[in-house]
């Protein structure tokens, strides 16, 4: 797929502007580094799985919408059959999703997955936590559908975020915008940290997560 380098245009758009976001910035990068470091085993362990499993690559990139509408590109573990969306086109995630690999059923469940857009933290590109970034074909749809949808972008996406830890992979657009405004509104360090820790709750029991 041919990388998308261009952003959405919001006039309504502003980025959070806090004195907080600074002190965000320094404690991404070295959560970031060491999470990166800590968990190298397990993602090694995980693409072996996903090899034996099926073949095709062990990793898969995809645009997605980040601060400002400005387009990123991330990279996560493969949780899908290679070329899973090549009939279907782009699809949301549900439930019992066929697209979806036992071994990637099991990494997502944990979110093995997403710990290789550690880099993107690193980077700068995304937050620890945050509003999960979203993709450029449901970004442009869901803010003419749900209003509001598009003040998500006012920050950093992040590798967990309140929605997730309160909804899951399947929840609706609608009720991601309104958890993701509910983060916005109470956006700090303490609201940093109950999702840093309800998401080590979700790796640990799987609550929230598909």
């Amino acid at each position: 797929m041919e990388h998308r380098t261009e952003a959405f245009s919001f006039g309504s758009i502003r980025a959070i502007k806090s004195d907080y976001i600074p002190v965000k910035r320094l404690l991404d990068i070295i959560a970031a580094i060491i999470l990166f470091i800590v968990t190298l085993p397990i993602v090694f362990v995980a693409m072996v799985a996903i090899r034996i499993e099926t073949p095709g690559s062990v990793f898969y990139t995809q645009d997605r919408v980040g601060l400002g509408g400005k387009i990123i590109r991330i990279r996560k573990l493969r949780s899908m059959y290679q070329n899973a969306e090549k009939k279907s086109g782009a699809k949301w995630a549900d439930k019992e999703d066929s697209r979806v690999t036992k071994v990637g059923r099991f990494i997502r469940k944990v979110r093995i997955d997403e710990l290789p857009q550690l880099v993107s933290v690193i980077k700068g590109d995304m937050s620890l936590i945050g509003p999960r970034p979203e993709r450029p074909e449901f970004t442009e749809e869901f803010a003419h559908e749900y209003p509001g949808f598009e003040q998500r972008l006012r920050i950093k996406p992040g590798l967990s975020g309140y929605a997730q830890v309160n909804g899951g992979y399947d929840i609706n657009p609608g009720q991601k915008a309104k958890l993701d405004r509910y983060y916005i509104d109470h956006f700090g360090f303490s609201m940093d940290f109950y999702v840093f820790w309800a998401t080590i709750k979700v790796v640990f029991t799987g609550d929230g997560a598909r």
